[in-house]
């Protein structure tokens, strides 16, 4: 177990900035999978917060086709901002089930927050294939779960960027990507130029996930900051995930996946968690949620012995 003996669920059934609709059943499959029962199994108080209330793209008007349904994602994200950050002060433990990326920008204001009123330094760890550091003037598609990343960076849709009234919400030099292998051209040069530490999954074929994460970590965590992991199933190769609605072959393994998440409990420094964009419509007898519950379980201290 971690230092953190309360966990905190909440639901985020967000589609708004995805490209196909689905993902909005991401936390009803997490449930399905019985996450809550097999985290209280660990030995760990679970509090289910039920899920926030998202309203559904055909009852919106996009107004702005270079960042769709940037205003609705905006409140949805400052709802779920509030949740993280009070979770956090209470000394719970922060889950956020999805829903598409984009919901980030509202979890990580919350670790932020929460952290800044601590008085104690945080680093963010992503894990995705693809960066999701477009902006509203680089993107190719205008949706807004390519861009989380960059809002809490400081760049993107004001209704992202300001959540909860501050930018950045965390430090470019504090913030590690691990399992890139999708990026724009545009994008490309963005992370470049950005400050993030970049883990490509050449990155981790030549060195290791051990060696990546090592390196990941003592960059995030330095002086005992605390880590808020970003977890993308996209991240994990497809088919180990197949329920996910942008799937990239190369992926992570299933114990490349793992890896990562026992060497987040072993850091100790854990404090909220995302896990995001499973797709029911696209996946294999829920296979992708019961993964990314056994994920949660690990960064959450399960071990093999």
């Amino acid at each position: 177990m971690l230092n953190n003996s309360v966990i905190d669920i909440a639901g985020v059934p967000l589609d708004l900035g995805a490209g196909r609709r689905g993902v909005d059943m991401g936390p009803s499959a997490f449930r399905i999978a019985n996450i809550g029962y097999r985290i209280a199994a660990l030995g760990y108080t679970v509090n289910d917060q039920g899920d926030i209330p998202v309203p559904i793209p055909e009852v919106i008007g996009v107004q702005n086709q270079r960042a769709r349904y940037a205003r609705e994602i905006g409140k949805v994200c400052e709802t779920l901002y509030l949740k993280v950050r009070d979770s956090l002060i209470s000394g719970h433990l922060a889950v956020s089930l999805g829903g598409d990326h984009s919901l980030a920008a509202g979890s990580i204001a919350g670790t932020a927050s929460a952290m800044s009123q601590l008085n104690r330094p945080f680093g963010v760890l992503w894990i995705d294939a693809h960066a999701d550091m477009n902006t509203p003037e680089s993107t190719l598609s205008g949706n807004v779960h390519g861009m989380p990343l960059a809002c809490v960076l400081g760049r993107g849709p004001s209704e992202l960027v300001e959540i909860g009234g501050f930018s950045p919400k965390v430090d470019a030099k504090r913030c590690a990507v691990i399992g890139l292998r999708n990026l724009d051209d545009r994008e490309r040069d963005i992370v470049l130029q950005s400050g993030v530490h970049a883990f490509t999954m050449k990155d981790i074929d030549r060195r290791g996930m051990a060696a990546v994460m090592e390196e990941a970590l003592a960059v995030i965590c330095d002086g005992d900051a605390a880590l808020h992991v970003s977890f993308d199933m996209d991240g994990v190769d497809p088919a180990v995930s197949p329920g996910v609605g942008t799937p990239v072959r190369g992926g992570l393994s299933y114990r490349e996946a793992h890896l990562v998440m026992e060497m987040v409990a072993d850091s100790q420094q854990l404090v909220a968690l995302d896990v995001v964009e499973v797709n029911p419509i696209l996946d294999h007898q829920n296979s992708t949620a019961i993964l990314g519950c056994e994920l949660v379980l690990s960064a959450l201290g399960k071990k093999i012995l």
